[in-house]
């Protein structure tokens, strides 16, 4: 029905249903301060002669009386013919008026429909929600793809950046909707779908949407999420009903975001809504290689879990080809950084390439934040431009949180933390492997109370079994630091993190990496995957309870190893221990190159910048000093500790 048609007819309803309520409830209008008198007293009042005029509506009579002028009314029980010639007799003078009691026939009859007319605009309210949301009552089964046009903002590949590999293996399908014939000619075929594989925030939406406009075709856009609903056979009456949308739009392109909300593994067997899902995979399935041919639409997906994905929807025919889309390197993060600061005004220090060489692990989103968090301390600072100083702050605030600089701590909590962290940064730098210091810290940030970041040396593949030790060496710093300064009946729960950090790390050592001679180069626990996931409901631990009690040992003799370790390293460089805690303590923040000139005896040098606010120990680093990195557990920098 015509939206407007629609709104007239339920204005049209709500008139009508006013109207039969003012007429079931409205009286006529009588006469304002008349009194109501008896038949038989209005007769004695007319042979009385006491009686001036007399109007007539009906059976009902209103009069005035001659003497005051005060008005009465009353009511003919029957139907008298003798009336008017007594009222003639006495020189009464009579008028007569219709009858109207406040509600014609039609009135009558429509208040009669009230409750009917009640329900029916009840069922249009309904009606109208369940059209916000699916396109009308009946309109459930539609798809909600939405398409996206260049008047939605067109992207091309000028504006994805670091992830050159992917852009090259998605021209082809470019190629492929510009010009099909080329392809075809010689027998060739472009792969139905392409499914983009990679962590959160690498850029996989953007890709799919820069492919469209290269391309130049319309894109339909819809998330995994969207296909299954309340309703049976809704997500498959969708999936049918998008691929009917493409078909009238195509060449074109339909990307799916998180298909894994839809396309895990079947046969989990969990109940009725399992069971939904998997109708709706089943008929995405037969969409895509089925007997009828979808010819120029092509399917592009993004996952950051294509371990759960059913094998059925990856196999060629369907997704013919997976694209990788990881976390850039270098290269890719410095071109990222100027792609997303074409339009903020930079300071002559400000050197994408030093931000990139300290940022590894960092997404495209996270450094689209990065840019904007250090846009937004430059306007809150009154400058004119960004500088290396609102950088450099802007990162540390992503990586470790927010200073709370309110946060009210004691004396003694600020020596207890001062000491901790001396614990950690000295461990770091006596080591055998170990990521250059970055920044130490004592001010409360984010939940942590105090802090000791490591920045990697650039971008990291894999790790070495001394380079674990190592690690392992450090996170038990805080805990030895305590008790050599306190007494270990003084060690407080600040090692939390550190301990279950270690844990994690010694454990994966053991079961997932042949790190333990006593076990061997075998990997246990790997079949322990939860069901909701996708996977078998009869899968089972496949470790003994001795091989568990060998796992157990081994991760406390790695972790008992790093403890002793630590505290070799702490009473040996005791001296250094205590310059570096004292000065953690006048200063609060240090960075690396000023922990190393605390340790040779030196007051660190603070540079401020220019202009720049005072940051307690953030200078700007020098060209070879890079900046902190964002690393993820067990590859980047040391978590925070709280206390």
């Amino acid at each position: 029905m015509n939206p407007n048609l629609r709104n007239f007819a339920l204005w049209a309803i709500i008139a009508l249903l006013l109207i039969a309520l003012f007429s079931m409830f409205q009286t006529a209008p009588a006469q304002t301060g008349s009194r109501e008198i008896p038949y038989s007293q209005f007769l004695r009042e007319v042979d009385a002669g006491r009686v001036k005029d007399v109007v007539v509506t009906g059976n009902r009579l209103t009069g005035t009386y001659l003497e005051n002028n005060n008005t009465f009314q009353t009511y003919s029980p029957v139907v008298d013919g003798n009336l008017l010639d007594r009222l003639q007799s006495k020189n009464v003078a009579v008028t007569a008026r219709p009858e109207t009691d406040g509600s014609s026939g039609f009135l009558s009859y429509l208040g009669t429909l009230l409750p009917m007319l009640l329900i029916l605009g009840v069922w249009l309210f309904f009606m109208r929600q369940m059209q916000g949301g699916s396109r009308g009552a009946m309109g459930f089964g539609k798809s909600k793809a939405k398409l996206l046009t260049e008047a939605h903002g067109r992207v091309t590949f000028d504006d994805v950046a670091g992830v050159d590999e992917a852009k090259q293996d998605l021209e082809e399908i470019v190629e492929f909707l510009r010009d099909p014939q080329k392809f075809q000619r010689l027998g060739g075929k472009i792969p139905r779908g392409v499914l983009l594989v990679g962590p959160p925030g690498t850029g996989k939406t953007l890709l799919a949407r820069s492919v469209a406009g290269e391309a130049n075709v319309p894109f339909f856009t819809i998330s995994g999420s969207d296909f299954v609903e309340m309703f049976v056979g809704v997500g498959a009456s969708r999936v049918r009903d998008m691929f009917e949308q493409a078909k009238k739009n195509a060449p074109c392109i339909i990307f799916i975001d998180e298909i894994d909300a839809v396309g895990r593994h079947r046969g989990a067997g969990l109940g009725g809504g399992n069971d939904e899902r998997e109708q709706t995979l089943n008929q995405l399935l037969v969409e895509m290689d089925g007997f009828e041919a979808n010819e120029g639409i092509i399917l592009i997906a993004a996952t950051n879990r294509p371990d759960v994905l059913d094998p059925a929807l990856l196999r060629p025919g369907r997704f013919d080809r997976q694209v990788v889309v990881p976390n850039p390197d270098i290269v890719g993060r410095e071109r990222i950084l100027k792609v997303h600061a074409r339009n903020v005004p930079l300071a002559p220090n400000v050197d994408l390439k030093v931000l990139a060489r300290g940022t590894p692990g960092f997404s495209g989103a996270d450094l689209m934040n990065l840019v904007n968090e250090a846009a937004l301390m430059a306007a809150r600072r009154n400058k004119r431009v960004v500088t290396m100083q609102e950088f450099e702050d802007a990162k540390d605030k992503i990586m470790m949180g927010a200073e709370r600089r309110s946060s009210a701590m004691t004396e003694a909590e600020k020596k207890l933390t001062a000491y901790h962290e001396a614990g950690h940064a000295i461990t770091a730098l006596n080591v055998a492997v170990a990521d250059p210091l970055h920044k130490a810290t004592i001010i409360p940030r984010g939940r942590a109370l105090g802090m000791v970041m490591q920045l990697p040396e650039g971008d990291r593949y894999s790790m070495s079994y001394k380079w674990m030790i190592s690690r392992l060496c450090i996170m038990m710093g805080g805990r030895v630091a305590e008790e050599l300064t306190f007494g270990k009946e003084n060690i407080t729960s600040g090692a939390s993190s550190d301990i279950e950090q270690a844990t994690k790390l010694a454990r994966a050592m053991v079961t997932q990496w042949g790190f333990s001679d006593e076990l061997g180069q075998v990997a246990y626990g790997e079949n322990q995957q939860e069901v909701f996931l996708g996977h078998s409901v009869s899968q089972s631990k496949n470790v003994s309870e001795a091989t568990a009690q060998k796992i157990d040992n081994e991760v406390r003799r790695l972790i008992d190893q790093a403890y002793q370790q630590a505290r070799d390293i702490l009473t040996e460089k005791h001296d250094e221990f205590v310059a570096l805690a004292e000065g953690l303590l006048e200063y609060e923040t240090l960075t690396g190159e000023e922990i190393k000139a605390l340790i040779r005896g030196e007051k660190p040098a603070r540079d401020l910048g220019d202009d720049s606010p005072p940051s307690r120990g953030s200078a700007v680093p020098k060209a070879g000093i890079r900046p902190a990195s964002k690393g993820d557990e067990p590859e980047g920098g040391l978590e925070p500790q709280p206390h």
